[in-house]
């Protein structure tokens, strides 16, 4: 229904826009500000590369459980969820298994350096705005709520931004296994 409205009546998406509480905003605003600051080389120890995927996993079940907590396949919807994130982070892991260029682990202080991707804005700001379409939707169609099949394609969207989010740590995970385990070259 919001992509008529923003067809066919975009004045209407304009006064959905205006009528969105302003936590929400703010909410997106440090959203795109930890996006931004993914842009950028930095170093960052295992916990923080752990944080964002995991918050991320949070934000994407917390919007679930609000969302359709009244469904009563809500357990089996957030197993799809669970499912899809594996299937799409195994699938990402296979396709590109190492770390992007210029990713290195030093193992002497346990610290990543990252160059910078707008790939973590992307998603991030992805997951928002599925976060919001959502909740418009089931304000403008209440029963959508209770609607399994709807609450099952979203659960689908939400575990293809997880998995991207998880396969992006499991290649930084293997790269600081490999540091780890690696073993100084002799040389004569």
């Amino acid at each position: 229904m919001l992509l008529t409205i923003a067809t066919q009546q975009p004045r209407m998406l304009l006064t959905i826009v205006l009528h969105t509480p302003t936590w929400v905003w703010m909410l997106l605003a440090a959203l795109i500000w930890l996006g931004a600051s993914q842009m950028f080389a930095r170093r960052a120890g295992l916990r923080r590369v752990l944080l964002m995927p995991i918050a991320m996993a949070v934000f994407s079940a917390w919007g679930m459980g609000s969302a359709f907590g009244a469904v009563p396949q809500i357990g089996e919807i957030l197993a799809v969820w669970l499912v899809a994130a594996c299937l799409v982070a195994a699938l990402s892991l296979w396709l590109h298994g190492r770390a992007p260029a210029g990713t290195r682990y030093e193992a002497s202080s346990q610290q990543f350096h990252l160059p910078g991707s707008a790939w973590p804005m992307v998603l991030i700001v992805g997951i928002f705005l599925v976060k919001w379409v959502v909740g418009v939707e089931l304000a403008l169609q209440p029963p959508l709520a209770h609607d399994s099949q709807f609450a099952l394609q979203i659960a689908l969207v939400y575990g293809a931004f997880n998995g991207v989010f998880a396969a992006r740590t499991g290649r930084l995970l293997r790269l600081a296994k490999a540091g780890t385990h690696a073993h100084p070259i002799a040389t004569a």
